[in-house]
């Protein structure tokens, strides 16, 4: 089984990292391999819904010029998936939401039922506000939403002070934990047990 986390800082060792490294360990501790992956600095696109990763069947996003389908690459070999972000202004950093909508559109079924968890970092307040905004879209994927002892913030703003947070950091292992149970417990009889699911029927208000 193997977690893959995405730091969406664009400071490799900052606090957001921090917070991921500690659930990184917390659940390799538990026999469940890690990957972190960094955003980094370069720019990711928005989605232009263009729809043409739908139409064409592509299993990725038409554009291929940032790190968006290496993830979805990556996607497809793990079992679970952790957003972390900055908070800016109250909200994620645009780079990863702009990462998330366009792997999530374009590449949907790589992500369907497997246990999610968004993590926020940061100085003083918005931190529940841009939790909710990064958790929203597990929801409409089918993927279990893993909990903890709180809601999963960390707090800290110069490089290294998230540390200091020493309830954070429990949080942060406490729901590693609970992510490699339920895993356990998906992966307990060797192939994944994932629920029947009805045929999506959607519609619109306007008609």
């Amino acid at each position: 089984m193997k977690v893959l986390l995405i730091n969406g800082s664009a400071r490799k060792n900052g606090n957001t990292f921090l917070a991921l490294n500690e659930m990184a360990k917390s659940l390799e501790k538990q026999g469940i391999e890690t990957e972190i992956v960094q955003i980094g600095t370069k720019p990711v696109r928005g989605c232009i819904a263009c729809a043409q990763c739908q139409t064409k069947q592509l299993g990725r996003c038409v554009f291929d010029d940032d790190i968006c389908n290496r993830v979805v690459e990556k996607m497809e070999g793990a079992d679970a998936l952790v957003v972390g972000s900055p908070v800016y202004y109250g909200q994620p950093n645009g780079s990863v939401l702009s990462l998330v909508q366009r792997m999530f559109f374009s590449a949907g079924e790589k992500v369907q039922n497997k246990p999610a968890a968004a993590v926020c970092v940061c100085r003083r307040g918005g931190a529940t506000a841009a939790f909710q905004t990064l958790n929203m879209p597990f929801q409409m994927m089918n993927m279990p939403v893993v909990s903890s002892q709180y809601w999963n913030i960390v707090y800290g703003r110069e490089e290294g002070q998230a540390s200091l947070d020493t309830e954070g950091m429990q949080t942060m292992r406490t729901l590693a934990n609970n992510m490699a149970f339920l895993l356990k417990q998906i992966h307990a009889n060797g192939t994944p047990l994932y629920p029947e699911r009805e045929e999506w029927k959607p519609m619109h208000f306007i008609r």
